[in-house]
């Protein structure tokens, strides 16, 4: 917990996710797909840079990695290399974990990631450790969400149920719970609705 490692380009997530309101998917565009969330190539980030801030020198990686020069001139014989982002958050090789998995069933990148819509610089905010999945796998209703709200990092239950009357009867909700108890009751109705049993044996993630 708390790796911060400098990258190539100072990408401030704060700014993109929070501020703009970019959602996850467009940069980490396999997330829902298969089992690796994906890093952004050197396009995706000139989708919106060879207009936004076109000459940040922040951005010059960025410039070298399309070959082209401060003016988005083509450099003649320019060698284009990929952006080399560092890793921060990476399973052991005897891990098997699968994020299409986990979002398309309600499970937040928050939960693995905590609130990197708020971090200038992403560092390690969990653990990840074998018991931190276990208690996630033995009570997914602490976690689970509507599907619509898994990509928006400052979901908040009590906000997302006040309007919603008959759902708050349905799951026995009352005036006065807490956030973690409301959780827990909204949780346990996905958990039943969408069939969710999440194994927690050694094959699961040890294969």
């Amino acid at each position: 917990m708390g790796y911060q490692p400098d990258q190539p380009i100072a990408y401030d997530h704060d700014l993109h996710a929070n501020q703009l309101g970019i959602d996850c998917r467009y940069c980490h565009s396999s997330v829902d797909k298969s089992p690796s969330a994906g890093v952004p190539t050197a396009n995706t980030c000139w989708n919106c840079h060879e207009h936004v801030a076109k000459g940040s020198d922040k951005l010059g990686p960025l410039r070298a990695a399309m070959g082209v020069d401060k003016d988005h001139a083509p450099i003649e014989g320019a060698v284009k290399k990929p952006i080399e982002w560092v890793r921060i958050h990476k399973s052991p090789d005897y891990v098997y974990f699968d994020h299409s998995a986990h979002v398309n069933r309600g499970v937040s990148c928050q939960s693995c990631h905590g609130q990197v819509n708020h971090m200038e610089k992403v560092h390690h905010a969990k653990d990840l450790s074998m018991a931190f999945c276990l208690d996630c796998h033995r009570a997914p209703e602490k976690h689970l969400r509507p599907l619509e709200q898994v990509y928006n990092l400052d979901y908040n239950v009590l906000t997302y149920l006040a309007d919603k009357d008959e759902l708050k009867e349905q799951i026995g909700f009352e005036e006065g719970d807490s956030a973690e108890e409301a959780q827990e009751k909204l949780g346990s109705l996905l958990k039943t609705n969408w069939n969710i049993h999440p194994k927690d044996s050694c094959f699961t993630c040890h294969r």
